[in-house]
């Protein structure tokens, strides 16, 4: 286990992580002593607990937005794979029918192409 030491208003906290995450952990202590910072600048010395309780809870409410984000953008995601796939099928479908109607074209031109050499046709299988 790797230690670092982090600041969080001021106060130096050492903490244990796994090998290879310690400037991870640096920049989340970072980022959570500015929440701490930005409450501490709005409220004042209102005590070490309760502005560590305010930032969790902002961060925490952050956490939920973008997890309400994600919720949408993983349904719009599907919509999309769905709409693609369905696509896809319509495509599939379409150039089946266009194969069909190439082929029966096809053998139409060459019964009259048959006609027109004065061959007789033969039916097509």
């Amino acid at each position: 286990m790797a230690q670092v030491t982090v600041s969080i208003d001021g106060k130096a906290y050492r903490m244990a992580c796994e090998e290879g995450q310690e400037d991870h952990l640096i920049e989340l202590a970072t980022n959570f002593d500015q929440y701490v910072g930005h409450l501490k600048s709005q409220f004042g010395e209102i005590g070490d607990l309760r502005l560590t309780v305010m930032a969790g809870i902002m961060v925490m409410d952050e956490l939920s937005e973008v997890n309400r984000r994600l919720k949408n953008l993983e349904a719009e995601v599907g919509n999309l794979t769905d709409g693609r796939d369905a696509a896809l099928s319509d495509q599939l479908k379409n150039e089946e029918a266009l194969a069909s109607a190439l082929s029966e074209v096809t053998q139409q031109i060459h019964g009259i192409a048959a006609k027109l050499n004065g061959r007789p046709t033969t039916p097509s299988s």
